[in-house]
């Protein structure tokens, strides 16, 4: 018996110590092009020019593509700071407000209004592009920041609304019927007991719409002037041409992943909670 039962130990030790390296080594293979980026953008122009000491490491460590990449694009980080910011903090509230009304009210309709504007997060962006153009521009909104705004708003708009219903089914009944009783409205209840109670669809919420937006391009280009592009716009202008200072592109690409990296650094570890609130019953 003693031998059977070490034998077992001994196998989940070699299945265990097999996962762990198999998760090891698809970790590195993710990292390759991380390591490439930062090695790259650490170089000076000529040396991260040559394709065959591509993989080397810098024979010197050089920052100027990072100054040189501030200077040329802080005024468009800026404009995604800008952009994100308002965007996500508009999308999540109405979104908020959206999934409250269908979780815990009756509203005629919402068996068929609901479906609908689920719809909307499978509308691909190329499908409206030429009539959002004409739309911006006749309403004046074509070339600044607002007009991006409302864009990605309304483009959150149905994503956040279905995050915040699964998240507010789970809210007792008997807790809104008790405010109710003590005279608070729609809005009181709504500030009062359910916002407070929000944390974690906010942050599911504020993650997606921060990242989603901060890295959209199709809107960008197309309906911003030059001005007001956010980031991703003159990153990618920094790749083209006939010839290419290597290192500055990888430099920006580092500058304008670092605040989606840092969103979920701080608040990653609510992010699977807020997920996975309502999705699980009993």
């Amino acid at each position: 018996m003693n031998a059977q039962r070490d034998a077992r130990t001994l196998t989940r030790s070699l299945w265990r110590v097999a996962a762990y390296g198999l998760l090891i080594l698809m970790a590195l293979i993710f990292l390759i092009p991380v390591y490439m980026v930062v090695v790259t953008s650490l170089k000076e122009a000529a040396e991260a020019g040559r394709e065959a000491t591509a993989w080397d490491l810098p024979s010197k460590l050089n920052f100027e593509s990072f100054e040189t990449v501030w200077n040329d694009l802080s005024p468009n980080l800026r404009n995604s700071f800008l952009l994100v910011t308002a965007a996500t903090a508009i999308s999540a509230l109405v979104g908020s407000m959206n999934g409250y009304v269908l979780a815990k009210w009756r509203v005629p309709g919402a068996s068929i209004f609901f479906p609908l504007m689920l719809f909307g997060m499978f509308i691909p962006y190329q499908a409206i592009l030429i009539p959002l153009f004409k739309f911006m521009d006749n309403v004046n909104l074509y070339g600044g920041l607002p007009g991006l705004v409302l864009v990605h708003v309304v483009y959150g708009i149905p994503i956040t609304t279905l995050i915040f219903r699964n998240f507010y089914v789970d809210i007792p009944n008997e807790l809104l019927e008790a405010g109710a009783i003590d005279g608070a409205g729609f809005f009181g209840i709504y500030t009062k007991l359910v916002f407070p109670l929000s944390l974690p669809g906010f942050v599911v919420v504020v993650i997606w719409q921060f990242t989603q937006i901060w890295n959209e391009f199709l809107f960008a280009v197309t309906l911003v002037k030059d001005r007001w592009q956010p980031i991703t716009v003159p990153l990618a202008e920094t790749a083209g041409g006939i010839s290419v200072d290597w290192n500055q592109p990888m430099a920006g690409a580092i500058l304008a992943a670092l605040p989606t990296l840092l969103v979920y650094i701080i608040m990653g570890r609510w992010f699977i909670r807020g997920l996975l609130a309502g999705s699980i019953k009993g």
